[in-house]
């Protein structure tokens, strides 16, 4: 790409901010040259035309110019839609801005990440569609370990490779261990036999491919108590849509 490239591009939008007494700045994760910040001169001005192809939770094809280095610019929305059931619900709202947070805070900017533009496109598309978004949030946690550079071991036991015998989680070793070596580890996490199947499961599950899914509450809640603990202990960020999506499923109990 070159310094800034005139283009078609299909984005979901991230987040937007107030720049200036007009402007806007707004975040898009695109398809072609990963999350770029995009300058939106007089976006603020009443009547602005395209207010609505940038409101929250909009995605779609847009023209503009992308810059390597600097703020890149938009020009027109070609064809959007937006995440209504996403929008118009809190509690939807709060766990698909936890999962955009997450993919922003995992890959720098300008870099290429279609696969993960996909998986993003499906996991909201999921959650808008009413499929159970602390599931759906759990599969894209789990799966970003990789990119945070964690890399769990989840296909058998990290000390002898077995997954015949049941498992179970170890911060120690990174992985899964068996019931033959939990001995070696007295702090593993006494998981359950249900939320070690899912970690396994949701490690490789295609989103893509996902049409229901259904996990019962207990198993939901050990869900994501490991997963909080392993995003504490070992990727370490500190997130307000995290926080803000406690708040709001505490509120729910």
């Amino acid at each position: 790409m070159n310094a800034q490239t005139y283009m078609n591009f299909h984005g979901i939008l991230l987040y937007r901010k107030n720049f200036k007494e007009r402007d806007m700045l707004v975040k898009f994760l695109t398809a072609e040259a990963g999350k770029k910040m995009f300058f939106i001169r007089g976006a603020r001005k009443r009547g602005f035309k395209m207010m609505p192809d940038i409101l929250p939770f909009t995605y779609g094809l847009y023209s503009g110019k992308i810059s390597r280095d600097n703020l890149s610019y938009i020009y027109s929305a070609l064809d959007t839609d937006h995440y209504g059931n996403i929008s118009h619900d809190i509690y939807l709202n709060a766990y698909a801005t936890y999962i955009m947070s997450l993919i922003d805070v995992a890959f720098p900017d300008s870099t290429p990440i279609l696969g993960w533009f996909n998986k993003l496109f499906e996991a909201l598309k999921l959650i808008n569609n009413g499929i159970d978004a602390a599931i759906i949030t759990n599969i894209i946690e789990i799966q970003l370990l990789n990119v945070f550079g964690v890399q769990p071991e989840f296909r058998g036991c990290t000390i002898c490779g077995r997954n015949d015998l049941p498992m179970d989680y170890s911060e120690a070793y990174g992985g899964l261990i068996c019931a033959k070596h939990y001995h070696m580890d007295l702090h593993r996490l006494h998981l359950d036999a249900k939320t070690v199947f899912y970690l396994r499961k949701f490690s490789v599950i295609d989103i893509q491919k996902i049409n229901n899914i259904n996990v019962n509450e207990n198993t939901k809640r050990n869900l994501r108590n490991v997963l909080d603990k392993l995003y504490q202990d070992t990727v370490g960020i500190n997130l307000k849509s995290k926080h803000f999506l406690d708040q709001i499923n505490d509120l729910k109990l």
